[in-house]
């Protein structure tokens, strides 16, 4: 009860800095970035940390719904809400067609799979005119919500900090359900599961294709927030990067997708500019040295010592 109060406690401190960021003069681009890549790296965290599934073709769903989004607001003329919506419907259709490909397969073979997969989406977007090629789609307009104008950062900022925490809540409540503990148990041993009477390919196929939707809705943000879709969204270095940001924040707990997010953002924009292409090879030591020093993560390690305490 005391562990939950003090979590609850911790979750309220961390939404007021959000609210109050922007008047406290931080960069409200850079911060909405971190918050769309939290999204992303959150539903990554639901498909590795609790599905105990290894995806390295991500960037797929994250990059298809940021190019479906951005065509439909472009080309299309269609509301800013209605093409987030469709770009998430792509990313989970594409989910459900990756999903039941891959899920028969375990291990490396389903990394191996879902990587090739992805390579298939990065070279049609590549080849597809809706996409603009190699030059992406540019000056996507943010359009509005409700009657909320999201030209406005300020205003584009709470949109995306109220997506991050719906999202966190609504991962949070999918995990303390009976699917997540069925889900949790797949990731412990799939053969005692299914042994068990649990429809082990069914649930595996569920959190794949709600982990692609939520990736989508992470692309479709960031689409909107940068106001273009690039290929880099579809780059296999994209899903590399999802997969850095939760395992260095704590694969399978729920804030430390949110806490390698934020080191990983926070660390391109800070070095970037000083040591250009370096700043890889900084996050890679980092990586490193977290894998031999801290195995479970930053939240993980500090959850692991507050434990023992």
């Amino acid at each position: 009860m005391e562990h939950t109060r003090q979590r609850q406690l911790l979750y309220l401190a961390l939404l007021v800095m959000g609210l109050i960021a922007p008047w406290l003069g931080v960069y409200t681009v850079y911060l909405m970035t971190l918050y769309c890549f939290a999204i992303f790296a959150c539903a990554f965290n639901l498909l590795l940390g609790f599905g105990g599934m290894l995806s390295f073709g991500h960037a797929a769903f994250f990059g298809l719904s940021s190019y479906v989004t951005g065509w439909l607001v472009t080309s299309q003329g269609v509301s800013t809400l209605t093409s987030i919506l469709g770009g998430v419907a792509a990313a989970s259709l594409l989910g459900l067609v990756f999903g039941f490909i891959a899920i028969r397969r375990s291990g490396i073979y389903f990394a191996m799979i879902t990587m090739a997969l992805a390579q298939i989406v990065y070279f049609v977007c590549l080849q597809a005119s809706f996409t603009g090629g190699e030059n992406g789609l540019q000056g996507v307009p943010r359009g509005s919500i409700l009657g909320l104008d999201l030209s406005q950062d300020t205003a584009m900022y709470y949109v995306v900090l109220f997506s991050l925490c719906a999202v966190f809540l609504w991962i949070q409540r999918v995990i303390e359900s009976p699917f997540g503990q069925v889900l949790k148990a797949i990731r412990e041993n799939e053969v005692r599961a299914e042994s068990l009477g649990y429809f082990v390919n069914t649930h595996k196929l569920i959190v794949f294709v709600m982990s692609a939707g939520l990736a989508g809705f992470a692309g479709s943000l960031k689409c909107l927030v940068l106001s273009f879709a690039t290929l880099s969204d579809v780059l296999q270095s994209t899903s590399g990067e999802v997969i850095l940001m939760t395992m260095l924040g704590g694969a399978g707990t729920l804030l430390g997708p949110v806490v390698g997010s934020a080191v990983v953002v926070t660390l391109q924009n800070t070095l970037a500019d000083k040591v250009g292409s370096w700043v890889n090879v900084i996050i890679g030591s980092i990586f490193v040295l977290c894998v031999l020093a801290f195995r479970k993560g930053i939240v993980g390690e500090v959850m692991a010592v507050l434990k023992r305490q």
